[in-house]
């Protein structure tokens, strides 16, 4: 799979956009320096929470996915399994569900629900964080495990 070119916007195109982790990174971490510090945050995060076993979608949206040269954060949403339960993690995990202290501490913006919280479908919930600030639509990058 690769991710589609950007629109005249500097944005992807409107929709879901599956990649795995890698190609991901070789099409966004590229350029400045605080492009390769922010898609080394990026996979921290992904790495931090896929080993919790409760990952069902990883979602990245936001200026990092953009032509956008100095991306401040990568911004990401994660739905997890119903049988989440943050009460059982431990260390740098548990930050990353506390949207404040993700913030501070990874340098990252993540929301979070579980999978029975998505309303009014998963899908739904995910296709949301296409909207921009200023109510326009743009495309996100669902990143997905890497094919053996």
């Amino acid at each position: 799979m690769s991710l589609p070119a950007f629109t005249e916007t500097g944005d992807l195109p409107l929709g879901v956009h599956s990649a795995s982790l890698r190609e991901t990174l070789e099409q966004f971490a590229f350029g400045t320096p605080q492009c390769k510090i922010v898609a080394m945050r990026l996979e921290r995060i992904f790495r931090l929470a896929s080993a919790t076993g409760q990952v069902a979608r990883f979602v990245v949206f936001g200026s990092f996915i953009t032509e956008k040269p100095e991306p401040n954060d990568v911004d990401v949403f994660l739905l997890m399994k119903d049988s989440f339960d943050v009460s059982q993690l431990a260390g740098e995990a548990r930050f990353l569900f506390d949207h404040a202290v993700a913030q501070a501490h990874f340098g990252t913006s993540v929301f979070w629900l579980r999978r029975l919280a998505a309303h009014p479908t998963e899908q739904d919930a995910i296709t949301h964080w296409q909207i921009k600030r200023d109510g326009t639509r743009r495309g996100i990058v669902e990143i997905i495990p890497e094919q053996p």
